[in-house]
């Protein structure tokens, strides 16, 4: 033991010996990812085992917490911006190691994902621990395999489950790669131990690429990407090459594999999807604001049991915290409670949470129509209906009641934290925490610093945010905040599109074959028109004289038409909330367009799209000349986690960096032009708009 290999970057990767094993070991924390320097490095190692009449066989294994986790995405990054060449030295070695004329056997633990597994399956046996995870995640980064993955696995697992890896980019567990065939054996008790001894064991050699590929129904995954990653093209190309495997020789096939992902890695997708990858660690990172490592939050309290504060007290919940769940009235807790127990009870059908779990939970939730106990709460989290004058007699009386250092938050989604701030007489303790519906559900967390707010409860935030299982980013204190206030805009235009001639379908369709998870109005319909409503009225003192303003929508809201919770908005719903188009709606559009004499034409989708996209992308450069955001990054984050943008679209402003800042800025000139006032160009726009188209 003890002896290592000698090349470049001989940390990386060293060799030590266990009698006539020879065991290759990766040394790049934290997740041994293919750095420069360590494919170069495995294969210096396996060529000094090949070269001693010793040794027997190899084990390669990864120091640490896990085997292989990857590619280093900062060198892609490096290529696309043409700062390294394009060549990736993985395939090389891995076809090194394939045709090696002694056993390489990998043994995984942690992670074996992207190159990770096409390192292993390059090897000839593969053996894991049973908490050990495989996978081909490179779509999540709009690419496929680049290093064989594409024609190893199916090899391995058949083709149409390695369609199904390679496409969607899900990991598998151990236990299933063996049952697929991908792992020969699964170690109990040391890895490294019961790895030696199944390279003792082996008495021959067994190449991946001279197995037998069997046929498979490519309809299938068709289907299901079609589905689930609408749009987008890397999932298809991944399809493709797994198909390759059928009908091509190897090395041929793993050239094109190659090429295609050559290809993906300049695309405007990959460079979306990499800008999400590094922008959800970015968020974490706010100047001036403490990394805080332990949460200090422990108890919780909740005021209001509607539909958000009940997801919030679930998000509590199942983050193992208790809390407590205060409302005015009996009927309204018991209202709330019992939709806690439909939405636990409907993941227990769905077979994502065992009734035990459940029942856990539940147990961590009290139910109150009182304040007691609200004196321990390490954190409050008013969730009421958004009116001002509502929202600071609950901070003035809880500013009472909670302990001196307990964080009073607001679920606010659009009033100032400021004035609800100044109802208490620690305004440094008071912050937004604006979730987004379903609460328990969706990742985002808008945190608003008020003009007191300390940094301390700031990066407490952070933490906690991440401890709840969501995506935290810190914005400024402004009507609607960063979300709300570009959404505003967004839904806007929608609106003025539908009476200015377009339809309803053609609107929401727009935007959904855009990549938007729902359209703008069906949006409406599903959060409630009301809800806008209430806030309309709440800000009806800003409007500014002269300046156009949506005006179907409070129509609908007089007649009743709230959305799916009355079966009627912008369309009528059926009894399963299936979405039909309403004519009423459209007479209404109609006689609301002539009674304003706002003249209707047909719109084109161009028009659809643009519109509304880039009053979203204007209005958020508005926000970052103000710094109600700090970042680009965060504006997009939010709007991916919070709006279902399209993740393979990068965001609202990453979507117009690669369309073009000239292009984009020339067409809200054109729209100012034609639509006055509300499409003024934000000079941060202009500014954009003089660099490189």
């Amino acid at each position: 033991m003890g002896l290592y290999c000698q090349f470049a970057m001989p940390d990386l990767v060293q060799l030590t010996y266990d009698g006539d094993i020879g065991v290759i070991t990766i040394v790049n924390p934290p997740v041994n990812a293919l750095t420069p320097g360590v494919p170069e490095g495995i294969r210096s190692c396996v060529e000094d085992i090949l070269q001693d009449a010793n040794l027997k066989a190899a084990v390669l294994i990864g120091s640490g917490r896990t085997f292989i986790a990857g590619a280093d995405i900062r060198e892609f990054v490096k290529i696309t911006k043409g700062e390294r060449k394009s060549e990736i030295a993985l395939n090389p070695v891995l076809n090194f190691i394939e045709m090696a004329s002694k056993p390489v056997v990998a043994a995984i633990h942690g992670t074996a994902l992207g190159g990770g597994l096409e390192t292993a399956m390059a090897c000839h046996y593969r053996v894991a621990v049973a908490t050990a995870q495989c996978g081909q995640p490179e779509v999540k980064l709009g690419l496929i395999p680049g290093a064989g993955g594409t024609q190893r696995l199916p090899r391995l697992v058949g083709a149409a489950k390695a369609a199904e890896m390679c496409a969607l980019g899900e990991p598998i567990k151990a236990t299933d790669a063996f049952a697929l065939g991908l792992i020969d054996q699964i170690i109990e008790g040391d890895l490294l131990a019961g790895a030696v001894a199944f390279a003792k064991s082996v008495s021959g050699i067994r190449r991946t690429r001279d197995l037998t590929v069997m046929a498979f129904d490519r309809s299938v995954i068709d289907r299901v990407v079609a589905t689930k990653m609408r749009g987008r093209t890397a999932p298809r190309c991944a399809v493709d090459c797994v198909e390759m495997s059928l009908r091509l020789p190897f090395e041929e096939a793993l050239a094109e594999e190659r090429s295609i992902f050559e290809q993906l890695l300049f695309s405007d997708e990959s460079k979306a999807l990499v800008h999400v990858f590094f922008g959800e660690r970015e968020v974490a990172k706010v100047p001036g604001v403490p990394d805080v490592k332990d949460v200090s939050i422990h108890s919780a309290a909740v005021i209001g049991a509607g539909t958000m504060g009940s997801g919030i007290a679930m998000t509590y919940a199942n983050a193992g915290i208790p809390v407590l769940l205060k409302e005015t009235s009996q009927q309204a807790l018991d209202r709330g409670v019992s939709n806690i127990r439909k939405n636990y009870a409907s993941t227990v059908s769905k077979g994502r949470l065992s009734q035990a779990e459940m029942d856990k939970r539940l147990e961590r939730i009290t139910p109150t129509l009182f304040y007691d106990g609200f004196e321990k709460a390490d954190i409050i989290v008013e969730a009421a209906f958004e009116n001002m004058a509502l929202k600071k007699e609950i901070f003035a009386e809880i500013d009472r009641i909670a302990k001196p250092d307990a964080i009073l938050a607001s679920n606010t989604s659009s009033l100032s934290i400021d004035e609800i701030a100044s109802a208490t007489a620690r305004p440094e303790k008071v912050i937004g925490h604006h979730f987004f519906s379903p609460a328990n559900v969706m990742r985002l967390l808008e945190i608003v610093r008020g003009a007191a707010t300390s940094p301390e409860i700031i990066g407490t935030s952070l933490a906690l945010a991440k401890k709840l299982g969501k995506i935290g980013v810190v914005v400024g204190n402004c009507k609607g905040f960063v979300g709300n206030r570009m959404f505003h805009c967004y839904r806007r235009e929608a609106q003025f599109l539908v009476e200015e001639g377009a339809s309803m379908i053609d609107v929401d369709e727009t935007l959904v074959e855009f990549g938007m998870a729902m359209g703008p109005l069906s949006v409406g319909d599903l959060a409630g028109l009301d809800v806008g409503w209430r806030i309309r009225k709440e800000f009806k003192h800003l409007e500014k004289a002269g300046v156009r303003k949506p005006l179907l929508e409070d129509r609908l809201c007089e007649m009743g038409r709230f959305g799916q919770k009355t079966k009627a908005g912008w369309y009528r719903y059926d009894d399963s909330r299936n979405r039909i188009a309403d004519p009423e709606v459209e007479v209404l559009a109609a006689q609301v367009a002539s009674d304003a004499g706002i003249e209707r034409r047909a719109i084109a989708r161009e028009e659809i799209l643009d519109r509304c996209l880039w009053s979203l992308v204007n209005e958020g450069c508005r926000i970052l000349e103000e710094g109600i955001a700090a970042r680009p990054v965060d504006i997009d984050i939010i709007y991916l986690n919070g709006y279902g943008f399209p993740a393979h679209r990068g965001g609202p402003m990453k979507h117009a960096e690669l369309t073009g800042w000239r292009r984009v800025y020339d067409r809200v000139c054109e729209f100012h032009d034609r639509h006055g006032e509300l499409w003024t160009p934000s000079p941060l726009l202009k500014q954009l708009s003089s660099g490189p188209v």
